[in-house]
């Protein structure tokens, strides 16, 4: 899924800006003089997404129409049967917020990291709400089992002190991936202060909840890192993850991946598994092989 030029020499250049925030067909742009204005895309062509650096030609003051979109470094989505649903584009993290209480997906959790390195794009699994004890003590126990696979996991409370995220944002554009209810909006409210008016300027300009996140939006951080929020989710469709693809979403596969007796061997049952024998020597972990074979059947 890309929208990728075709240009020529002989071809307009327009002004760049980028993408900071989609409202269905309707997209804020900040421009390299970091101004904002208002474009729509020309004709029927969607697929713009938060994060996007585009080409755009302006038809009135603080309007404009976006002329195309620039080739992109990575593009987070998620897809089912019938749809795809752009999340973020050209981000270089994914940061998976989960919580104590209440409890959170471990298969989305899955769904989110096949995903992440399907486009080669870093994760940090954040645990928010770390200050709830025995709830915190049960999470770390369900995610050390990604800390163990080289996955950085790092538990806090939004509410009190995440001065231990700023680190980790550095240099990057990072995205907030989750579940609804993971406290992904009080999170970025601490970290970007001005974020809760923004949101609620926004909000009630399109007459929608000024407390719940109805579209993505890009906040900088400062001159070379900057985060997108996007709405929670409680699927992860990954329909256009091919089942290769999707083996190799798996980190802990890579050294089995080829290995089989059998070159088209979708590592279930078949004799000869590289795979199933890793799992039954214990090399790799039988819960991550289970939502290995849950995601098979999508």
């Amino acid at each position: 899924m890309n929208l990728r030029p075709n240009k020529t020499k002989q071809q307009t250049q327009y002004p760049t800006g980028q993408v900071i925030a989609a409202f269905g067909r309707h997209y804020s742009i900040k421009t390299v003089n970091g101004e904002i204005i208002s474009c729509v895309m020309r004709g029927k062509k969607g697929g713009i997404a938060c994060g996007d650096r585009i080409e755009y030609q302006l038809t009135a003051a603080e309007q404009g129409v976006i002329e195309t979109v620039c080739p992109r470094t990575s593009l987070l989505y998620r897809s089912d049967a019938f749809k795809e649903k752009i999340i973020a584009a050209n981000v270089t993290q994914v940061i998976i917020v989960v919580a104590a209480i209440p409890s959170f997906s471990e298969e989305l959790i899955n769904r989110c990291l096949v995903a992440a390195e399907s486009e080669d794009i870093e994760v940090l699994i954040v645990l928010n709400k770390a200050d709830l004890v025995e709830p915190a003590h049960i999470a770390m126990e369900t995610l050390s089992l990604y800390r163990d696979l080289g996955y950085r996991v790092l538990p806090l409370c939004a509410l009190q002190d995440i001065s231990a995220l700023r680190p980790y944002l550095s240099n990057h554009l990072s995205v907030l991936a989750g579940q609804s209810g993971m406290g992904k909006s009080t999170l970025l409210n601490t970290l970007v202060p001005q974020a809760r008016r923004a949101t609620a300027e926004i909000s009630l300009a399109l007459d929608s909840g000024c407390h719940t996140t109805t579209h993505s939006q890009l906040y900088s951080i400062d001159d070379n890192s900057a985060i997108i929020d996007s709405p929670g989710f409680q699927e992860f469709g990954l329909n256009h993850i091919t089942e290769e693809s999707l083996a190799w979403g798996f980190v802990e596969f890579h050294p089995y991946l080829g290995q089989c007796k059998f070159n088209n061997c979708r590592h279930i049952t078949e004799p000869g598994c590289a795979l199933v024998q890793a799992v039954q020597q214990e090399k790799i972990s039988s819960r991550r092989f289970g939502f290995y074979h849950r995601l098979l059947r999508r």
